[in-house]
């Protein structure tokens, strides 16, 4: 995965972390930063597949 790619995905987890955390603590899971970190992996990777997907189809 190209590094521009992964700082614009960062960039998208970011935007909406703040509305995932309050979701989550409402819940009664307090969320830190380091216990995302895991499913900020997870959630590059889904969105590299979903780049790719998109680009797979923007080249059909």
């Amino acid at each position: 995965m190209s590094s521009d790619k992964t700082l614009e995905f960062m960039g998208i987890a970011m935007k909406y972390f703040p509305e995932a955390k309050a979701k989550l603590e409402a819940s009664g899971i307090p969320v830190t930063m380091d216990m995302a970190e895991p499913f900020m992996d997870l959630f590059k990777k889904v969105m590299q597949e979903a780049y790719d997907l998109g680009k797979q189809d923007a080249q059909n």
